[in-house]
């Protein structure tokens, strides 16, 4: 049965794997992104309406013409960095937008409703491995949005207006295994794309911070999930939801660490030469190790990871960057 589904947020890294991921299975995306921070070259399985969430008639206007089966809401500011030094456009954004989006959603009648959260919204992990059951106590802006977007999911839910998936989803990496999409923030903060940069002389030395922490090597520890296997994950989410009156939120991740000193191993060995870095003092508020508990995923819908070993997740990576390293920003991957 081929179902259309709403891709907010659908131009950027994640949205637009899930929106390829839809295509290729006979759904139909349909894609709505300001493009203030996504690609218009990343969208081509289905139609793209230049248009903010934050606007109410737009959002009015794509919901009665297309009459979407489901929602899934990838559309947020996600930099941490900037979200601290700029919190009330976060707020406004993430929020704001998002209430938009439920507004929508009633008005229209449409129940089913995947939505992108993070692993950001347990803060400093009191245990380990995180599983979904952990507190949750953000500590920046960054996380303390995607909390306060699951709250009022959890509200609307109680009151019988919506089915939700949220999906707490831990390191998102790599890219399309053919290529075509792939990581192309600007600016770009995400280690492994900056790691590739800098050993193939594209970027600066990369900063490390900090290579005292009480881990086996020194240096931060984190669960890289390969992007294509995230995009499995919001399908088998969506199927669940579509499936099912019923609402949850659950981690995407592998359920193991990899350290950061291991991630530059991996891209010296893919890319065949070192990762030119310099060690800085830590930074405030990074947790030595944050890994998921993918127990709960696997129970409520079947998830498992194929691509996200480390050396893999890398390969790939790498190969986009090779591909389209030389384009220029809008025509990334436009081929």
């Amino acid at each position: 049965m081929t179902r259309k589904v709403l891709v907010l947020g659908g131009a950027g890294y994640i949205g637009s794997h899930v929106a390829k991921a839809l295509a290729l299975r006979g759904d139909i995306p349909i894609v709505i992104d300001n493009l203030s921070s996504g690609h218009e070259a990343f969208v081509r399985w289905g139609p793209l309406l230049k248009a903010d969430i934050r606007e109410q008639a737009a959002l009015d206007a794509a919901f009665r013409t297309f009459k979407p089966d489901a929602v899934m809401h990838f559309a947020a500011s996600i930099e941490v960095g900037l979200g601290e030094q700029n919190p009330i456009e976060f707020w406004n954004n993430n929020v704001a937008g998002s209430l938009s989006v439920l507004s929508a959603t009633k008005t229209h009648g449409c129940r089913n409703l995947v939505f992108s959260s993070t692993c950001a919204v347990y803060g400093t992990p009191e245990r380990l491995p995180l599983s979904e059951t952990h507190p949750r106590r953000p500590i920046n802006t960054y996380g303390r949005t995607k909390l306060a977007i699951e709250q009022a999911l959890e509200d609307a839910a109680r009151a019988g207006e919506i089915n939700f998936a949220a999906l707490r989803y831990f390191n998102a990496a790599g890219a399309s295994p053919d290529g075509d999409l792939g990581e192309a923030h600007d600016p770009e903060t995400h280690l492994i794309p900056l790691a590739l940069q800098a050993a193939d002389g594209t970027g600066t030395p990369l900063k490390l911070f900090g290579t005292d922490y009480d881990t086996p090597d020194g240096s931060c520890v984190r669960d890289f999930i390969h992007v294509s296997d995230l995009a499995r994950g919001h399908l088998r989410a969506l199927d669940r939801l579509l499936g099912r009156d019923e609402s949850f939120a659950c981690n995407l991740g592998t359920g193991h660490g990899v350290s950061v000193l291991e991630v530059l191993k991996a891209v010296a060995e893919v890319v065949g030469r070192p990762v030119p870095h310099s060690v800085h003092a830590r930074r405030a508020g990074d947790p030595a190790e944050l890994y998921a508990n993918t127990g709960y995923a696997c129970h409520m819908l079947g998830f498992k990871t194929f691509r996200s070993s480390i050396k893999g997740i890398v390969t790939d990576a790498w190969n986009y960057h090779r591909m389209n390293a030389q384009a220029p920003a809008p025509m990334l991957a436009a081929r």
